[in-house]
């Protein structure tokens, strides 16, 4: 058995060797190989949508479980694998990793980073996945090292320190990787770290840049923080970006300013928070930015991830940037020079009655925060969160999983120390309702609800659609769904026994296609089940 499972191994690292290059110019024509799953969204414009059709609305009730792997850790299960080739790529809790092999799910190697035994972090011990080029795998830790493994072994290849830890500077972020550089942006906004987004080469791992994403004393920005409140003022930049090659423009959502619910001491919009930046890939400067939220007070965190499409707008070809935000409101940019061109709320929302014009939020003058609770909508989770949206090019439709929670927020002023908490106030739900959510099918241009499908729980996963006509998507309560992508049908759903935190992704590999999802600390993987012979 011994030498067998040798033989396995062998025969294995030879076939990835020959097999699992992944160039650049693959990852931009990411889309021309469905069978793959190159990147964090599937493509660089963040579509989450995958162009393969075997598993369909007329078979997918008949999916079944072909094999589940074991990541040995408790906790989230955030990450989104890559496939290439025949080999799935995964990230688990406590930046563990491992390759598999994607027909049966066995292990091929696995990897298991050594943390420090104290990690301020705020949000648990979470990793979303890898970037990929060539037979280098990169991944973001938790004690804010950027690091390379080999495609082939698992082994390590660099190891770059990015931040301090033990000031509350982590990754949980998948990478993304344009030409030759990996990029990353940092979580801690809850400590007072000062965020930025980084890029390192790919193969030496040394940085080649880095945007501080608070606009400090030497930047044009600067006049929109209070004296040295910019200096802890927290705007990480914590989910994957999106880039147009054809601009070569990269798109990265930042989050919350420091502290999040007191905003007392850090009077202005505090620029970069909660913005789209746009930035040159090759050097990290900014062309232009939007800002959703300004002077924040409710941790409306804009790390959603952009979605690049291409449309009319008002009778004109326009080149246009979609984000559902987690303040409440579907925005509808230029993605050319980020100039406002829309945004309609795509729920209950009482923190602003509309947006301006300008793209400014108009506030509701009856909300007020202060020492005792103020009920705002959508509260702190936001109206939907970091968890994927998918955009269907046939139906033209956005899917956004969406929570109708809101919460009682207090304010109230909190000195800042190194490495701990640093929020401002407190909140919590509503006692007078029970949160839910749903997953709401809309027009991407005017916000328009096409359907909805109700959740019991508020959602922690997002959408996947599919050229089969089926999104995919998941609950807290642990049901992994398909519905027709047209009507919202329920067609197929599974209890997977935990709650789901991540994004399905979908693959296919000896003319059969798999769909895939993370579930508690269990990989599971689906396919449609083939008649049985004789």
């Amino acid at each position: 058995m011994k030498s067998r499972s040798r033989l396995l191994g062998m025969v294995l690292c030879a076939w990835m060797s020959a097999h699992a290059q992944v160039s650049y110019e693959r990852l931009v024509n990411a889309e021309r190989e469905p069978e793959n799953w190159l990147t964090y969204s599937g493509d660089y414009r963040g579509w989450r949508h995958s162009g393969l059709s075997q598993i369909n609305t007329r078979n997918v009730a008949n999916l079944s479980l072909q094999w589940a792997f074991q990541v040995d850790d408790l906790g989230s299960f955030e990450t989104t694998p890559l496939v290439v080739d025949g080999v799935l790529y995964g990230t688990g809790q406590s930046n563990r990793a491992f390759a598999l092999d994607a027909r049966t799910g066995r292990a091929i190697w696995r990897y298991r980073r050594s943390l420090p035994d104290k990690l301020p972090l705020c949000c648990g011990r979470v990793n979303r996945g890898f970037a990929l080029l060539g037979n280098k795998l990169f991944m973001a830790t938790l004690d804010a090292h950027v690091i390379a493994l080999d495609t082939r072994t698992g082994n390590l290849l660099w190891d770059v320190k990015a931040a301090d830890s033990s000031q509350g500077y982590s990754f949980t972020t998948a990478p993304l990787v344009i030409k030759n550089a990996v990029i990353v942006g940092v979580s801690g906004g809850e400590y007072g770290v000062r965020g930025f987004i980084d890029a390192y080469d790919v193969n030496s791992g040394q940085r080649l840049w880095r945007f501080q994403t608070i606009a400090g004393a030497q930047s044009s920005g600067q006049g929109t923080w209070t004296g040295d409140s910019w200096k802890t003022g927290g705007v990480p930049a914590w989910l994957t970006g999106s880039y147009d090659p054809e601009l070569n423009l990269l798109y990265w959502p930042t989050g919350n300013p420091a502290p999040s619910g007191y905003g007392g001491e850090r009077d202005g919009d505090n620029l970069y928070s909660n913005s789209m930046l746009a930035l040159n890939p090759d050097n990290g400067k900014l062309v232009w930015h939007f800002q959703f939220t300004p002077h924040d007070l409710y941790d409306y965190d804009a790390t959603q991830v952009p979605v690049l499409l291409e449309g009319s707008w008002q009778g004109q070809p326009r080149k246009l940037l979609v984000q559902a935000n987690r303040n409440g409101f579907l925005y509808v940019l230029d993605r050319t020079d980020g100039r406002f061109l829309g945004a309609q709320p795509f729920g209950h929302v009482t923190w602003a009655t509309s947006i301006a014009p300008s793209g400014r939020p108009v506030l509701n003058p009856q909300i007020k925060l202060g020492a005792g609770g103020t009920l705002v909508c959508p509260g702190a989770p936001g109206l939907t969160n970091w968890y994927s949206p998918s955009y269907d090019p046939e139906t033209r439709l956005l899917y956004v999983a969406t929570s109708n929670e809101c919460d009682l927020f207090s304010s109230v002023r909190e000195p800042y120390r190194a490495g701990h908490v640093f929020v401002g106030g407190q909140y919590g739900p509503d006692p007078q309702s029970r949160p839910g959510g749903a997953l709401k099918a809309l027009d991407p241009l005017t916000g328009a609800q096409k359907w909805e499908f109700k959740y019991f729980s508020a959602p922690n996963a997002g959408a996947l659609s599919t050229a089969g006509g089926v999104v995919f998507a998941g609950e807290s309560d642990g049901n992994f769904i398909a519905l027709d992508a047209s009507s919202g049908q329920d067609l197929w759903h599974v209890q997977l026994g935990a709650a789901l935190y991540s994004t399905a992704m979908t693959y296919q590999l000896d003319g059969r296609q798999y769909v895939v999802i993370p579930a508690g600390s269990t990989l599971f993987a689906f396919a449609v089940t083939r008649p049985r012979v004789g």
